[in-house]
């Protein structure tokens, strides 16, 4: 055969790319042809298409961030830090930034809102304040806007903000409870969609859904399976399908995943089981996979579960977390809510 390179210096078969993220390796010397097939199959590594990556951050006391790779399996790694150690904060994400926002430290609800960028690990820094001070509200984005919905103490707020220019939350609307927490959210790009936690005081399997890019009041969605309280940051999706877990029911922590159909409003459906049994965990996703990582049982967890969002079954280990921590805010730059 005819050799690429004179002097068989070069070999004929080059590694195959690892991927298409700007970190995988496409070792060896390729033609222009060769790379630009590759790259109209969405095997090229290509500049600026950063790996889907899920943040983990804050817990009881804990200021620690810890980025998790979402295409390959294995524990966390340390990221940076928050600005504040608060438990019950929520998070959410775009393709660049996340955020984290309220919480309660020492007794007090929190108002801040804090933000990282994905591709630069760092300590976050200050982005602006919630319109209310709460913790335990529900949180989830698109591209553009971050919404935080109810909270602790009473709160039927919703607010937003736009998460490319830092500063305050505007209101958004309300939850069609006076006041709901405890509870977790997720997005498609167009629709939001909350549920669990505590609704007027009593443990619910309600949820509701707001259309993101406009203003309004949450409507009513369908009901989860059983009542689910004390949800964490434990809600997940696809641009398609939306997923809840590592919540409590009348028997305590449960394994319990279920789904939902963002699209087309109704009740819940089982989807599998987590690895073990625990509540106010962390999830995160890419379009592809789910994580759930650390929570609570008799004691808090580092476990990290993970499922394919498309394919209905029971989750799998994916890895550790570093620390052991619950009721903590979580996000990524790859979910559902992103892609139009």
């Amino acid at each position: 055969m005819t050799k690429r390179y004179l002097g068989n210096i070069i070999t004929d078969t080059p590694t195959a790319p690892a991927g298409s993220y700007e970190n995988d390796a496409a070792s060896g010397v390729w033609s222009l042809a060769e790379a630009f097939a590759y790259t109209k199959a969405g095997l090229w590594p290509t500049a600026g298409n950063a790996a889907p990556t899920g943040l983990f951050g804050g817990g009881a006391s804990q200021v620690t961030i810890e980025q998790l790779n979402l295409t390959t399996a294995g524990n966390s790694t340390d990221f940076g830090d928050l600005t504040l150690g608060t438990f019950g904060r929520r998070a959410l994400g775009s393709s660049t930034r996340g955020l984290w926002g309220g919480g309660e430290l020492s007794g007090t609800k929190r108002d801040v809102i804090d933000f990282v960028t994905f591709a630069t690990a760092g300590n976050a820094s200050d982005f602006g304040d919630l319109t209310v001070a709460r913790q335990k509200a529900a949180s989830f984005s698109s591209e553009t806007r971050g919404l935080w919905a109810g909270g602790d103490p009473n709160s039927n707020v919703i607010d937003y903000v736009t998460i490319a220019s830092a500063g305050n939350a505007t209101d958004f609307g309300d939850t069609t409870s006076s006041y709901v927490y405890s509870l977790s959210g997720m997005a498609s790009p167009t629709r939001g969609v909350y549920g669990a936690g505590l609704w007027n005081g009593s443990v619910s399997n309600r949820m509701d859904y707001v259309t993101i890019a406009s203003t309004g009041n949450g409507t009513d969605f369908g009901d989860l399976t059983q009542a689910a309280g004390n949800s964490g940051n434990g809600a997940v999706s696809s641009q398609t399908r939306g997923l809840f877990s590592c919540y409590e029911n009348s028997g305590g922590e449960t394994n319990v995943i279920e789904y939902v159909t963002i699209a087309t409003t109704g009740n819940a459906t089982d989807f599998g089981d987590l690895t073990d049994a625990r509540s106010v965990s962390g999830g995160v996703s890419s379009s592809i996979l789910a994580m759930w990582g650390a929570g609570q049982n008799a004691s808090p967890s580092n476990v990290i579960d993970y499922v394919t969002i498309a394919t209905l079954g029971n989750a799998a280990d994916w890895g550790d977390m570093q620390v052991l921590t619950s009721d903590f805010g979580s996000c990524s730059n790859a979910h559902g809510g992103l892609a139009a």
